[in-house]
Protein backbone atom coordinates (compact mmCIF):
# COMPACT_ATOMS: atom_id res chain seq x y z
CA UNK A 1 0.00 0.00 0.00
CA UNK A 2 0.77 3.79 -0.04
CA UNK A 3 1.66 6.34 2.33
CA UNK A 4 -0.35 9.58 2.57
CA UNK A 5 2.49 11.23 2.55
CA UNK A 6 3.55 10.42 -0.72
CA UNK A 7 -0.17 11.58 -1.72
CA UNK A 8 0.26 15.55 -1.07
CA UNK A 9 -1.10 15.05 3.03
CA UNK A 10 1.98 16.01 5.27
CA UNK A 11 1.20 13.85 8.75
CA UNK A 12 0.46 17.61 10.44
CA UNK A 13 -2.21 17.84 7.88
CA UNK A 14 -4.09 14.79 8.95
CA UNK A 15 -3.23 14.84 12.74
CA UNK A 16 -3.21 17.62 14.88
CA UNK A 17 -1.04 16.66 18.35
CA UNK A 18 -2.03 18.20 21.40
CA UNK A 19 0.50 16.03 23.24
CA UNK A 20 3.44 18.49 21.79
CA UNK A 21 2.06 21.38 22.99
CA UNK A 22 3.71 23.29 25.53
CA UNK A 23 5.34 20.45 26.41
CA UNK A 24 7.01 20.56 30.00
CA UNK A 25 9.89 18.60 29.32
CA UNK A 26 12.30 16.51 26.60
CA UNK A 27 14.00 13.28 26.78
CA UNK A 28 17.11 13.15 24.99
CA UNK A 29 17.11 9.61 23.55
CA UNK A 30 20.67 9.51 22.94
CA UNK A 31 21.01 9.42 27.22
CA UNK A 32 17.67 7.08 27.83
CA UNK A 33 18.30 3.21 28.44
CA UNK A 34 15.82 0.29 29.61
CA UNK A 35 16.16 -2.21 32.52
CA UNK A 36 14.61 -5.04 32.30
CA UNK A 37 13.36 -6.86 35.78
CA UNK A 38 11.00 -9.44 34.66
CA UNK A 39 13.43 -12.02 35.69
CA UNK A 40 14.06 -10.03 39.49
CA UNK A 41 10.93 -8.14 40.43
CA UNK A 42 8.60 -9.78 38.08
CA UNK A 43 8.98 -13.47 39.70
CA UNK A 44 7.96 -12.05 43.11
CA UNK A 45 4.74 -11.23 42.12
CA UNK A 46 2.83 -13.78 44.28
CA UNK A 47 0.99 -15.57 41.54
CA UNK A 48 3.66 -16.48 38.99
CA UNK A 49 5.91 -19.41 38.51
CA UNK A 50 9.28 -19.40 38.14
CA UNK A 51 10.16 -20.48 34.63
CA UNK A 52 12.60 -23.27 33.87
CA UNK A 53 15.88 -21.53 32.56
CA UNK A 54 14.96 -22.89 28.75
CA UNK A 55 12.60 -19.90 29.25
CA UNK A 56 14.16 -17.78 30.54
CA UNK A 57 16.64 -17.82 27.56
CA UNK A 58 14.36 -17.50 25.30
CA UNK A 59 12.94 -14.73 27.08
CA UNK A 60 16.30 -13.17 27.32
CA UNK A 61 17.02 -13.66 23.64
CA UNK A 62 13.95 -11.54 22.94
CA UNK A 63 14.69 -8.53 25.48
CA UNK A 64 17.61 -8.42 23.13
CA UNK A 65 15.73 -8.91 19.87
CA UNK A 66 13.66 -5.38 20.65
CA UNK A 67 16.86 -3.39 21.69
CA UNK A 68 16.26 -3.32 25.92
CA UNK A 69 19.86 -2.18 26.73
CA UNK A 70 20.23 -4.45 30.48
CA UNK A 71 18.19 -6.95 32.17
CA UNK A 72 18.13 -8.21 35.69
CA UNK A 73 18.38 -12.11 35.61
CA UNK A 74 17.91 -12.67 39.32
CA UNK A 75 19.15 -13.15 42.85
CA UNK A 76 22.21 -15.38 42.50
CA UNK A 77 22.94 -15.26 46.33
CA UNK A 78 19.38 -16.69 47.18
CA UNK A 79 19.58 -20.17 45.93
CA UNK A 80 21.59 -22.98 43.89
CA UNK A 81 19.03 -22.79 41.69
CA UNK A 82 18.91 -18.99 41.36
CA UNK A 83 23.13 -18.97 40.88
CA UNK A 84 23.03 -21.53 38.18
CA UNK A 85 20.11 -20.04 36.13
CA UNK A 86 21.95 -16.59 36.15
CA UNK A 87 25.52 -18.63 35.44
CA UNK A 88 24.00 -20.25 32.15
CA UNK A 89 22.32 -16.74 30.90
CA UNK A 90 25.37 -14.78 31.70
CA UNK A 91 26.88 -17.85 29.48
CA UNK A 92 24.05 -17.42 26.81
CA UNK A 93 25.00 -13.19 26.30
CA UNK A 94 28.40 -14.21 26.06
CA UNK A 95 28.53 -17.38 23.71
CA UNK A 96 25.92 -15.50 21.24
CA UNK A 97 27.69 -12.17 21.82
CA UNK A 98 24.27 -10.71 22.88
CA UNK A 99 24.11 -7.00 22.90
CA UNK A 100 21.79 -6.73 26.23
CA UNK A 101 24.22 -5.80 29.43
CA UNK A 102 23.22 -8.33 32.50
CA UNK A 103 22.45 -7.09 36.49
CA UNK A 104 22.03 -9.31 38.97
CA UNK A 105 20.23 -7.66 42.47
CA UNK A 106 21.39 -8.48 46.53
CA UNK A 107 21.17 -6.62 49.61
CA UNK A 108 24.01 -4.65 50.98
CA UNK A 109 25.46 -7.41 52.48
CA UNK A 110 28.84 -9.00 51.33
CA UNK A 111 27.55 -12.88 50.78
CA UNK A 112 24.95 -11.39 48.10
CA UNK A 113 27.83 -9.34 46.32
CA UNK A 114 30.18 -12.43 45.90
CA UNK A 115 28.11 -14.99 43.94
CA UNK A 116 27.77 -11.70 41.38
CA UNK A 117 31.55 -11.86 41.60
CA UNK A 118 31.97 -15.60 40.66
CA UNK A 119 29.36 -15.36 38.31
CA UNK A 120 31.27 -12.31 36.15
CA UNK A 121 34.35 -14.50 36.71
CA UNK A 122 32.59 -17.67 35.58
CA UNK A 123 31.06 -16.55 32.53
CA UNK A 124 33.72 -14.06 31.24
CA UNK A 125 31.13 -11.01 31.39
CA UNK A 126 31.02 -8.28 33.31
CA UNK A 127 27.96 -7.78 35.43
CA UNK A 128 26.04 -4.63 37.19
CA UNK A 129 25.54 -4.90 40.90
CA UNK A 130 22.34 -3.68 41.96
CA UNK A 131 22.42 -3.65 45.51
CA UNK A 132 19.56 -2.04 48.17
CA UNK A 133 18.95 -1.65 51.14
CA UNK A 134 15.74 0.43 52.84
CA UNK A 135 16.02 4.04 53.27
CA UNK A 136 12.63 5.54 54.61
CA UNK A 137 11.95 6.46 57.90
CA UNK A 138 9.01 3.43 58.26
CA UNK A 139 11.41 0.89 56.96
CA UNK A 140 14.07 2.32 59.28
CA UNK A 141 11.53 1.98 62.81
CA UNK A 142 10.54 -1.25 61.77
CA UNK A 143 13.83 -2.80 61.05
CA UNK A 144 15.54 -0.83 64.24
CA UNK A 145 18.13 0.60 62.15
CA UNK A 146 19.60 4.28 61.74
CA UNK A 147 21.18 5.88 58.97
CA UNK A 148 24.87 5.25 60.62
CA UNK A 149 24.08 2.16 60.38
CA UNK A 150 22.89 2.08 56.72
CA UNK A 151 25.70 3.89 55.40
CA UNK A 152 27.92 1.61 56.76
CA UNK A 153 26.43 -1.63 55.41
CA UNK A 154 25.95 -0.17 51.75
CA UNK A 155 29.50 1.40 51.73
CA UNK A 156 30.99 -2.36 52.74
CA UNK A 157 28.82 -3.79 50.09
CA UNK A 158 29.49 -1.32 47.39
CA UNK A 159 33.61 -1.97 48.47
CA UNK A 160 33.47 -5.50 47.61
CA UNK A 161 31.86 -4.90 44.02
CA UNK A 162 33.83 -2.30 43.20
CA UNK A 163 37.12 -3.87 44.09
CA UNK A 164 36.22 -7.09 42.13
CA UNK A 165 36.01 -4.51 39.04
CA UNK A 166 31.90 -4.28 38.87
CA UNK A 167 30.27 -1.18 38.57
CA UNK A 168 27.63 -0.68 41.28
CA UNK A 169 24.07 1.23 41.35
CA UNK A 170 22.75 1.68 44.88
CA UNK A 171 19.14 1.25 45.33
CA UNK A 172 17.69 2.65 47.96
CA UNK A 173 14.13 1.01 48.91
CA UNK A 174 11.02 3.28 49.37
CA UNK A 175 13.19 6.50 48.01
CA UNK A 176 10.00 7.92 47.38
CA UNK A 177 9.02 8.20 51.20
CA UNK A 178 12.42 8.78 52.30
CA UNK A 179 13.75 12.17 54.09
CA UNK A 180 16.24 14.39 52.02
CA UNK A 181 18.92 14.33 54.67
CA UNK A 182 18.94 10.73 55.05
CA UNK A 183 18.76 9.69 51.18
CA UNK A 184 21.96 13.26 50.60
CA UNK A 185 23.99 11.20 53.26
CA UNK A 186 23.17 7.55 51.63
CA UNK A 187 23.60 9.24 48.22
CA UNK A 188 26.65 11.19 49.22
CA UNK A 189 28.57 7.78 50.93
CA UNK A 190 27.42 5.26 47.82
CA UNK A 191 29.06 7.79 45.58
CA UNK A 192 32.17 8.48 47.62
CA UNK A 193 32.80 4.53 47.45
CA UNK A 194 32.16 3.84 43.77
CA UNK A 195 28.75 3.69 43.09
CA UNK A 196 27.81 4.80 39.46
CA UNK A 197 24.24 4.23 39.49
CA UNK A 198 21.65 5.88 42.09
CA UNK A 199 18.17 3.68 41.58
CA UNK A 200 14.90 5.88 43.04
CA UNK A 201 12.69 3.22 43.87
CA UNK A 202 9.21 3.93 44.40
CA UNK A 203 9.00 0.34 46.31
CA UNK A 204 5.15 0.73 47.05
CA UNK A 205 3.83 2.49 44.11
CA UNK A 206 3.06 5.45 46.67
CA UNK A 207 4.68 8.51 44.21
CA UNK A 208 2.68 10.72 41.91
CA UNK A 209 3.86 12.90 38.87
CA UNK A 210 4.64 15.49 41.09
CA UNK A 211 6.62 13.37 43.44
CA UNK A 212 8.89 12.14 40.77
CA UNK A 213 9.86 15.46 39.61
CA UNK A 214 10.78 16.47 42.95
CA UNK A 215 12.92 13.33 43.88
CA UNK A 216 15.09 13.76 40.61
CA UNK A 217 15.57 17.43 40.93
CA UNK A 218 16.60 16.65 44.30
CA UNK A 219 18.84 13.76 43.12
CA UNK A 220 20.40 15.82 40.43
CA UNK A 221 21.68 18.29 42.78
CA UNK A 222 23.18 16.03 45.43
CA UNK A 223 25.04 14.56 42.58
CA UNK A 224 26.42 17.90 41.18
CA UNK A 225 27.31 18.48 45.01
CA UNK A 226 29.56 15.58 44.93
CA UNK A 227 30.99 16.75 42.24
CA UNK A 228 31.39 13.34 40.64
CA UNK A 229 30.71 12.70 36.78
CA UNK A 230 28.82 10.13 34.90
CA UNK A 231 26.34 9.11 37.73
CA UNK A 232 23.41 7.59 36.15
CA UNK A 233 19.97 8.36 37.99
CA UNK A 234 17.22 5.08 37.68
CA UNK A 235 13.81 5.12 38.03
CA UNK A 236 11.98 1.68 39.15
CA UNK A 237 8.12 2.15 39.88
CA UNK A 238 5.10 0.56 40.88
CA UNK A 239 1.76 0.68 40.22
CA UNK A 240 -0.13 0.46 43.41
CA UNK A 241 -1.80 4.08 42.80
CA UNK A 242 -1.96 3.34 38.86
CA UNK A 243 0.67 5.52 37.92
CA UNK A 244 3.65 3.54 37.02
CA UNK A 245 3.97 4.00 33.49
CA UNK A 246 2.83 7.55 33.65
CA UNK A 247 5.56 7.94 36.40
CA UNK A 248 8.44 6.62 34.57
CA UNK A 249 7.64 8.37 31.51
CA UNK A 250 7.82 11.92 33.35
CA UNK A 251 11.14 10.13 35.26
CA UNK A 252 13.04 10.38 31.70
CA UNK A 253 11.56 13.42 31.29
CA UNK A 254 12.67 14.97 34.22
CA UNK A 255 16.14 13.69 33.84
CA UNK A 256 16.49 9.63 35.17
CA UNK A 257 18.67 8.38 32.37
CA UNK A 258 17.31 4.97 33.14
CA UNK A 259 13.96 3.45 33.53
CA UNK A 260 12.92 -0.45 34.89
CA UNK A 261 9.89 -2.20 33.68
CA UNK A 262 8.55 -5.27 33.34
CA UNK A 263 6.46 -7.47 30.84
CA UNK A 264 3.09 -7.13 31.52
CA UNK A 265 3.98 -5.35 34.67
CA UNK A 266 4.19 -8.19 36.63
CA UNK A 267 6.00 -7.62 40.10
CA UNK A 268 5.02 -7.19 43.64
CA UNK A 269 1.37 -6.94 44.49
CA UNK A 270 0.26 -4.98 41.19
CA UNK A 271 3.26 -4.77 39.50
CA UNK A 272 5.83 -2.23 37.66
CA UNK A 273 6.21 -0.33 34.60
CA UNK A 274 4.81 -2.56 31.57
CA UNK A 275 7.79 -2.59 29.72
CA UNK A 276 5.67 -3.43 26.31
CA UNK A 277 3.55 -0.04 26.77
CA UNK A 278 6.95 2.38 28.20
CA UNK A 279 8.78 1.02 24.33
CA UNK A 280 5.36 1.76 22.58
CA UNK A 281 5.40 5.18 24.19
CA UNK A 282 8.90 5.47 23.30
CA UNK A 283 8.50 4.56 19.99
CA UNK A 284 5.38 7.11 19.19
CA UNK A 285 6.92 10.11 20.57
CA UNK A 286 9.87 9.50 18.32
CA UNK A 287 12.71 8.89 20.46
CA UNK A 288 13.69 4.97 19.50
CA UNK A 289 14.37 5.55 15.90
CA UNK A 290 14.68 2.70 13.53
CA UNK A 291 14.51 0.65 16.24
CA UNK A 292 12.46 -2.74 15.78
CA UNK A 293 9.89 -3.50 17.96
CA UNK A 294 7.88 -5.87 15.64
CA UNK A 295 8.91 -8.94 18.07
CA UNK A 296 7.08 -6.64 21.20
CA UNK A 297 4.14 -8.97 21.15
CA UNK A 298 6.25 -12.52 20.72
CA UNK A 299 8.18 -11.16 23.78
CA UNK A 300 5.44 -10.30 25.99
CA UNK A 301 3.77 -13.66 24.95
CA UNK A 302 7.04 -15.87 25.89
CA UNK A 303 6.82 -14.01 29.41
CA UNK A 304 3.03 -14.79 29.97
CA UNK A 305 4.04 -18.30 29.01
CA UNK A 306 7.06 -18.82 31.15
CA UNK A 307 4.85 -17.39 34.06
CA UNK A 308 1.77 -19.00 34.05
CA UNK A 309 -0.09 -15.27 32.93
CA UNK A 310 -3.07 -14.55 31.29
CA UNK A 311 -2.54 -11.44 29.08
CA UNK A 312 -6.41 -9.31 29.57
CA UNK A 313 -8.29 -9.08 26.21
CA UNK A 314 -8.45 -5.77 26.62
CA UNK A 315 -4.98 -4.71 27.53
CA UNK A 316 -3.12 -1.94 25.22
CA UNK A 317 -0.99 -3.26 22.20
CA UNK A 318 -0.73 -7.27 22.98
CA UNK A 319 -4.54 -8.35 23.80
CA UNK A 320 -6.64 -9.79 21.57
CA UNK A 321 -9.09 -6.77 21.17
CA UNK A 322 -6.08 -4.28 20.59
CA UNK A 323 -6.91 -4.20 17.18
CA UNK A 324 -10.30 -6.10 16.37
CA UNK A 325 -13.18 -3.87 16.10
CA UNK A 326 -17.14 -4.93 14.78
CA UNK A 327 -18.46 -1.91 15.39
CA UNK A 328 -20.63 -0.27 11.66
CA UNK A 329 -18.81 3.28 11.61
CA UNK A 330 -15.61 2.39 12.86
CA UNK A 331 -14.93 0.04 10.47
CA UNK A 332 -16.30 1.58 7.49
CA UNK A 333 -13.47 4.25 8.21
CA UNK A 334 -10.89 1.36 8.32
CA UNK A 335 -12.20 -0.14 4.78
CA UNK A 336 -11.98 3.21 2.95
CA UNK A 337 -8.70 3.84 4.28
CA UNK A 338 -7.40 0.90 3.00
CA UNK A 339 -9.00 1.04 -0.52
CA UNK A 340 -7.40 4.45 -0.96
CA UNK A 341 -4.57 1.99 -0.92
CA UNK A 342 -3.24 3.55 2.05
CA UNK A 343 -1.50 1.46 5.02
CA UNK A 344 -0.38 4.69 6.79
CA UNK A 345 -3.63 5.89 6.78
CA UNK A 346 -5.77 2.86 7.75
CA UNK A 347 -3.54 2.48 10.30
CA UNK A 348 -4.16 5.75 12.35
CA UNK A 349 -7.57 6.12 11.35
CA UNK A 350 -9.38 4.73 14.27
CA UNK A 351 -5.84 3.84 16.29
CA UNK A 352 -4.03 5.35 18.74
CA UNK A 353 -1.25 3.02 18.22
CA UNK A 354 -0.06 1.90 14.54
CA UNK A 355 -0.29 -2.13 14.61
CA UNK A 356 1.89 -2.82 11.83
CA UNK A 357 5.29 -0.64 13.89
CA UNK A 358 4.35 -3.12 16.57
CA UNK A 359 3.87 -6.97 14.59
CA UNK A 360 0.07 -6.09 14.31
CA UNK A 361 -2.74 -5.44 11.80
CA UNK A 362 -6.47 -4.46 12.28
CA UNK A 363 -8.89 -6.82 12.60
CA UNK A 364 -12.81 -6.44 11.14
CA UNK A 365 -14.99 -8.63 12.66
CA UNK A 366 -18.64 -8.84 12.64
CA UNK A 367 -21.55 -8.71 15.82
CA UNK A 368 -24.19 -6.94 16.78
CA UNK A 369 -23.14 -3.57 15.93
CA UNK A 370 -22.18 -4.12 12.75
CA UNK A 371 -22.74 -3.07 8.97
CA UNK A 372 -22.77 -3.91 5.14
CA UNK A 373 -18.95 -2.55 5.47
CA UNK A 374 -17.90 -5.00 8.10
CA UNK A 375 -19.73 -8.33 6.15
CA UNK A 376 -18.39 -7.58 2.66
CA UNK A 377 -14.66 -6.45 4.07
CA UNK A 378 -14.84 -10.01 5.44
CA UNK A 379 -15.83 -11.93 3.05
CA UNK A 380 -13.07 -10.28 0.58
CA UNK A 381 -10.83 -11.60 2.71
CA UNK A 382 -11.73 -14.86 2.76
CA UNK A 383 -12.45 -14.70 -1.46
CA UNK A 384 -15.91 -15.56 -0.75
CA UNK A 385 -18.11 -13.50 -3.51
CA UNK A 386 -20.31 -11.06 -1.38
CA UNK A 387 -23.81 -11.35 -2.87
CA UNK A 388 -26.99 -9.00 -1.51
CA UNK A 389 -28.48 -11.68 0.11
CA UNK A 390 -25.31 -13.05 2.00
CA UNK A 391 -24.40 -10.10 3.14
CA UNK A 392 -27.98 -9.00 4.57
CA UNK A 393 -28.55 -13.35 5.77
CA UNK A 394 -24.90 -12.34 7.83
CA UNK A 395 -26.47 -9.47 8.72
CA UNK A 396 -29.67 -10.52 10.03
CA UNK A 397 -27.85 -13.18 12.24
CA UNK A 398 -25.38 -10.88 13.44
CA UNK A 399 -28.03 -8.67 15.13
CA UNK A 400 -29.97 -11.58 16.51
CA UNK A 401 -26.14 -12.67 18.51
CA UNK A 402 -24.88 -10.87 21.90
CA UNK A 403 -21.58 -11.65 20.73
CA UNK A 404 -19.07 -11.02 17.83
CA UNK A 405 -19.45 -14.08 15.55
CA UNK A 406 -16.93 -16.92 15.12
CA UNK A 407 -15.89 -17.60 11.83
CA UNK A 408 -17.42 -20.77 12.30
CA UNK A 409 -20.65 -18.71 12.79
CA UNK A 410 -20.60 -16.58 9.84
CA UNK A 411 -19.27 -19.41 7.61
CA UNK A 412 -22.39 -21.47 8.68
CA UNK A 413 -24.07 -18.72 7.20
CA UNK A 414 -22.58 -18.66 3.92
CA UNK A 415 -23.25 -22.45 4.26
CA UNK A 416 -26.89 -22.41 4.37
CA UNK A 417 -27.32 -19.44 2.05
CA UNK A 418 -24.88 -20.98 -1.17
CA UNK A 419 -25.56 -24.54 -0.34
CA UNK A 420 -22.63 -25.88 0.88
CA UNK A 421 -20.16 -27.16 3.83
CA UNK A 422 -18.89 -24.49 6.03
CA UNK A 423 -15.36 -24.78 5.59
CA UNK A 424 -13.13 -22.21 7.43
CA UNK A 425 -10.67 -20.70 4.79
CA UNK A 426 -7.40 -18.86 6.08
CA UNK A 427 -8.23 -15.39 7.65
CA UNK A 428 -6.01 -12.90 5.89
CA UNK A 429 -6.95 -10.14 8.69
Amino acid sequence: MGDARTEGANISDLVYDWNEVDRRGRIVPAGVSFFDETLRDGLQNPSVIDPDVGHKLELLNLMNDIGIDAADIGLPGSSKRAFDDCLRMCREVEHNRLKIKVACAGRTVVSDITPMIELSQRAGIPIEVYAFIGSSPIRQYTEEWDVALIAKRSAEAIDVAVKAGLKVAYVTEDTTRSRPETLTTLFRAAIEHGATRLCLADTVGHATPDGVRNLIRFTKDVIAGTGAKDVGIDWHGHNDRGFALENAIWALEYGANRVHGTALGIGERVGNVPMELLLMNMKLLGLLGEQDLTRLLDYVQAAAAAVGWHIPINYPLVGRDAFRTATGVHAAAIIKAMAKGDAWLADRIYSGVPAGTFGRSQEICIGFMSGASNVNYWLRRRGIPATEKLVQEILKAAKAQDHIMTDEEVLSVVARVNGQTADVPASSS
